[in-house]
């Protein structure tokens, strides 16, 4: 038995030796690191969108681990813009940065366009047009290079008051801006001492209407306006084709203009509203108005002010015998050019480069159909893992906030949709037009159409000094 015990213990000690040897050596093999970094990426926004995004940033971490996690901050809307800036001017903006698709001229020094490389499987120009409705590419792409990708887009309605409706034995919305007209005149009350009792439509004025400039822009487009010319000019205020001002629809721009004030002019056929009404997604909500265009995200607002209110939703009017066209605003995903790479202390560094192409990759996967092809290298193996392809990120964000969609096999899905369909739909005929300074233009509008109000410009000489104010900026 002791000579037993001693062999037992031989045997174990040379075993023990040979395991420390096997370990150290790998058994022969190379070892596999099972990740090349642990990169952190920030996420900021002005919408109250984290719950909506964590499922997603969760997934993709499982899927990559060189992401050690993917974080949301909101800022305030009002002062999102200037935050972002300042931060970004300080070297501590975001990774990635949400951007309102108005904004891209004013930031493209700001911003890193996805990577042309076609082996990192990022989002390229074709695959962004087969999979985003034709106002994302006009207004996230630039001579060939993508700068942001959208999860939702929005673009505008009518709502209408069906009980009002109803009441003055009006069937249906209308589909036409002259059926507007009759519908709004049919719906607004009057009394003998010229007060709006009732308002058929919250048109005309400026800073009791929500969105008042967009709808003023919509118009525009709708009439054939071109806003900018090929040298990146406002040419708003023209003539769309040879003419003098007396020929009819040939300052589409103006004729736009005169039909959007002429609802705030008491001494127009048309007068529906005026300056002293309460303001119009109030006044809706009270029942005291009877339609008004806005976008989706005042659905809500809507149905929380007055939980009772028989509202619906149609498909914004058109101009007879136009091409039929919608005004897009909404908000895309863009990633900072310049941000300091986060990672922790004692591990492999991050290059600017490397960030850049880690956030476009998981913007690709976030936003695009899954197709079942999508992998990330995890290792410097090159070999990574697929994402799943019963699992879609975007459908995922939609579900949790509501959201009209921006990509198109998403808003064939949307369509019969009672609250959003509408909007859905009316992206795919959205456009909108670059500018300079979307905020300034949206100041300059404004005053345009106030400047018409109160009599203190005709409407040929408003709209002519509001594009040389344009061009000015």
């Amino acid at each position: 038995m002791k000579f037993m015990n001693k062999d037992f213990k031989k045997i174990m000690l040379a075993s023990f030796f040979i395991l420390v040897v096997l370990v150290i050596s790998g058994c022969g093999c190379k070892q596999k690191n099972p990740h090349l970094y642990d990169l952190s990426l920030e996420v900021w926004g002005p919408l109250d969108q984290e719950d909506a995004l964590r499922e997603i940033f969760d997934n993709y971490n499982m899927l990559n681990p060189n992401l050690s996690k993917i974080t949301y901050r909101k800022l305030a809307v009002d002062t999102y813009r200037k935050e972002l800036l300042d931060a970004m001017a300080a070297g501590q903006g975001p990774d990635i940065f949400m951007i309102n698709n108005s904004w891209l001229p004013a930031f493209y020094d700001k911003l890193a366009s996805a990577p042309s490389q076609a082996s990192a499987k990022i989002i390229n120009e074709q695959k962004f047009r087969n999979n985003f409705v034709d106002v994302s590419a006009d207004d996230f792409i630039n001579q060939g290079k993508i700068y942001a990708v959208p999860l939702s887009v929005d673009s505008l309605a009518l709502y209408y008051n069906k009980d009002l409706f109803n009441q003055a034995g009006i069937a249906v919305p209308p589909k036409t801006w002259n059926e507007f007209i009759s519908d709004a005149i049919k719906l607004t009350s009057i009394d003998s001492f010229g007060n709006i009792l009732q308002s058929g439509a919250a048109m005309g004025t400026v800073y009791n209407i929500n969105r008042s400039t967009d709808i003023l822009t919509l118009l525009m487009l709708q009439n054939g306006t071109k806003m900018m010319d090929d040298r990146g000019q406002a040419v708003f205020d023209k003539a769309i084709y040879g003419g003098n001002s007396n020929s009819e629809g040939a300052y589409s721009g103006e004729g736009a203009l005169n039909f959007y004030t002429q609802f705030a002019n008491s001494r127009s056929f048309n007068y529906t509203w005026n300056p002293t009404l309460h303001y119009s997604i109030d006044a809706f909500a009270e029942g005291k108005t009877a339609m008004m265009i806005n976008y989706s995200w005042n659905i809500d607002t809507v149905s929380a002010k007055s939980p009772k209110l028989n509202f619906a939703v149609a498909s914004v009017p058109q101009f007879e015998n136009k091409p039929a066209v919608n005004l897009a605003n909404y908000w895309g995903f863009a990633v900072a050019k310049n941000a300091v790479s986060k990672t922790p202390p004692n591990t492999p560094t991050v290059s600017n480069e490397t960030r850049a192409k880690e956030s476009w990759m998981f913007l690709t996967y976030f936003s695009t159909k899954p197709d079942g092809t999508f992998a990330v290298a995890t290792s410097s193996s090159g070999t990574g893992q697929k994402a799943n392809p019963n699992f879609d990120p975007a459908v995922s964000f939609l579900l949790k906030t509501g959201q009209p969609a921006g990509r198109r096999d998403l808003v064939e899905l949307q369509k019969t949709d009672p609250k959003i369909g509408i909007f859905s739909t009316g992206n795919l005929i959205a456009k909108s037009w670059s500018q300079k300074d979307s905020i300034a233009v949206e100041l300059i509008f404004a005053e345009m159409i106030d400047s018409v109000n109160k009599g203190q410009a005709v409407v040929s000489d408003a709209i002519k000094t509001a594009a040389q104010r344009v061009n000015n900026l």
